[in-house]
């Protein structure tokens, strides 16, 4: 039969990457985008600000060196994470985070009572950023300790050096409101543009998927009626003639065509119905209107058949259903399936004549053909010895 006639629908929807992947994909990338500015911040604000402020005073420090080299370290620990990262494999925050709060207290102590607010003081400003950046996948209350934390470190270096004024609280209370609320601010802002570039890209994905669904579901009802009509056409064709007494009821090629076009409407009916196994009870459908005519068949299934497209299913059953047609007597239908193959054989007498051909107008058949489309390639083999005919579709993925 020409394969043509009966399309696989699964054919129908063009591969890609599904809905699932293009959201996360959607939020991969507003992600990124959200990483890449916090690492510009942090590492921008830590070299223009907090360096040239201690180069031009370091002689006032109570302790350069240190302030110098805390501050080399958390350079270099800020590119690593920074790169690791943007990598997507972020170093473990928790040891960064005790690091950070170490070289905190550090800075607090060596830079002492003058530059207490000054900008030499860079772990007052700078420090909220590298938190944000270790602590990126982790929960916004993680973001939150630690800024209290450095509050805190803030607090207990101002009570230490008896900076107890109303000027000096007023001054810490800005200092905290400033370092705590930008960061939080980019934080939380770039984990709901995520959740909302998420969001939209799901709304359309599955606006995408319904449309694709849609067009598909309307060209397997187009295709379905183009088949319709051609099995229609060959049964009024049947039935014109035998109306007009250009054909003979009683001569057996025309009640084969007469027992092929009704298995072939029958099927039509069948395989639209919703049932687990398709193919089987395409054949059953067959089967039964053969054993409605007379003919007394057996039907045997071993193992169930895992899903196919209707184009494999059309090539493994209507080699069958025309053997069917042309059976007198009796017939034996078996179905092996497994996972990765499926073999339909049927054993009927052999009448010694050419058999009817299943395809359609064009005289097109499958005996001998291999699909090598859709799921895999199907056989079909067909072998008599003047008693016995035996055909056999195999299907292997």
């Amino acid at each position: 039969m020409s394969a043509d006639l009966y399309p696989d629908q699964t054919a129908l929807r063009v591969p890609q990457a599904g809905p699932s992947d293009a959201v996360s994909a959607v939020a991969r990338a507003s992600d990124r985008g959200a990483r890449i500015g916090v690492v510009v911040i942090a590492l921008s604000w830590h070299c223009t600000i907090g360096l040239p402020a201690t180069e031009r005073i370091r002689g006032e420090l109570t302790a350069p060196s240190v302030v110098l080299g805390t501050w080399l370290l958390v350079t270099v620990t800020g590119v690593v994470t920074g790169v690791r990262l943007l990598r997507g494999r972020p170093l473990p925050a928790w040891p960064l985070a005790a690091l950070l709060l170490v070289v905190d207290v550090t800075v607090f102590a060596a830079v002492g009572r003058e530059h207490m607010f000054s900008s030499v003081n860079w772990v007052r400003g700078t420090l909220g950023w590298f938190f944000v950046l270790i602590l990126w996948e982790r929960r916004m209350t993680a973001l939150l300790g630690m800024l209290t934390a450095h509050a805190l470190i803030a607090l207990a270096a101002l009570l230490a050096y008896g900076m107890t004024t109303a000027a000096d609280l007023a001054r810490y209370t800005m200092h905290v409101y400033g370092v705590s609320s930008l960061p939080v601010a980019v934080a939380a802002g770039s984990a709901a543009l995520a959740t909302l570039a998420r969001k939209r890209a799901q709304v359309a994905a599955t606006a995408h998927a319904l449309a694709a669904e849609r067009e598909a579901a309307e060209q397997v009802r187009q295709e379905r009626r183009d088949r319709l009509g051609q099995a229609g056409e060959a049964a009024r064709e049947v039935l014109a003639e035998l109306a007009d007494g250009r054909a003979d009821p009683a001569d057996p090629a025309v009640q084969r065509r007469c027992v092929l076009a009704a298995a072939r409407l029958r099927r039509l009916i069948a395989e639209s119905d919703d049932v687990p196994d398709p193919l089987l009870h395409e054949l059953r459908a067959a089967a039964d209107l053969a054993e409605r005519n007379g003919l007394a068949i057996s039907l045997v299934t071993i193992g169930t058949p895992p899903p196919l497209p209707v184009r494999i299913r059309r090539r493994l059953a209507d080699p069958l259903t025309a053997a069917l047609a042309e059976a007198r007597d009796w017939a034996r239908l078996t179905v092996v399936a497994g996972p990765d193959e499926v073999a339909v054989s049927l054993v009927t007498p052999d009448r010694g004549e050419d058999p009817i051909r299943s395809g359609d107008d064009n005289g097109d058949s499958d005996e001998g053909d291999s699909d090598s489309e859709g799921d895999g390639g199907v056989q079909h083999l067909d072998e008599r010895d003047g008693k016995i005919r035996w055909t056999q579709t195999r299907w292997r993925r």
